[in-house]
């Protein structure tokens, strides 16, 4: 990268509500501190539109929800490990039994991330050599949203670990770990500007300093 020039002008990025909330706000802080020049524009957006915009040049970066198999056109980085975990209300049935079996966890209806999320694949993908279907009652794109319907009792769902907490308990499924990779999505075949190039070398110094 080519950080010995002036880091100015805009940079455009788009990332997940998510990642907006939790994982970005100490990363924003360091950058517009040490690059003070840098015009952010920051979208908010789902992991998958914000991969179509960088693929189209629209963006510049996208941090976001890695893609299962990500398109030859887009270089990824993974900055921040996301494991994932079975989750149900206190009050729901499956609350309070130990370990269960995936086919038991189907008895009940589930709240998943929307179809056509990386989420959602991860989750489909576990699922699949099992030959089990989903009874899937509710779904979103909103993972905070997922949260409430589950404290309430609308049915499980798979959340980031770091989600747990309040009405929220953990079920361990058995033979069933999942994570997903949250991280960094930049255009293979575009040249970065100064900003991006900061904003990367950031985001790489924040992940291996965890």
């Amino acid at each position: 990268g080519n950080l010995s020039g002036r880091v100015s002008g805009p940079l455009h990025i788009a990332t997940s509500h998510h990642i907006g909330l939790h994982r970005l706000p100490p990363v924003l802080r360091a950058y517009t501190a040490r690059w003070p020049e840098v015009e952010l524009d920051l979208q908010f957006m789902d992991s998958e539109q914000a991969c179509q915009e960088v693929r189209r040049g629209e963006r510049e970066l996208g941090i976001v929800t890695l893609p299962v198999t990500p398109p030859e056109e887009l270089e990824t980085r993974e900055i921040w490990p996301d494991p994932l975990c079975f989750v149900v209300g206190c009050e729901h049935p499956l609350a309070n039994h130990g370990r269960i079996a995936a086919e038991d966890l189907i008895e009940h209806p589930a709240v998943l991330p929307a179809r056509g999320t990386y989420t959602r694949e991860v989750i489909e993908a576990a699922f699949a050599p099992r030959d089990l279907a989903i009874p899937v009652r509710l779904e979103t794109n909103y993972l905070e949203t997922i949260k409430m319907m589950v404290s309430v009792g609308l049915g499980w769902s798979v959340l980031p670990r770091s989600m747990l907490g309040g009405d929220l308990v953990a079920v361990e499924v058995a033979g069933m770990k999942l994570a997903r990779r949250l991280g960094v999505v930049w255009h293979a075949r575009r040249t970065l500007s100064n900003a991006a190039e900061a904003m990367l070398a950031l985001l790489v110094e924040h992940a291996t300093r965890r």
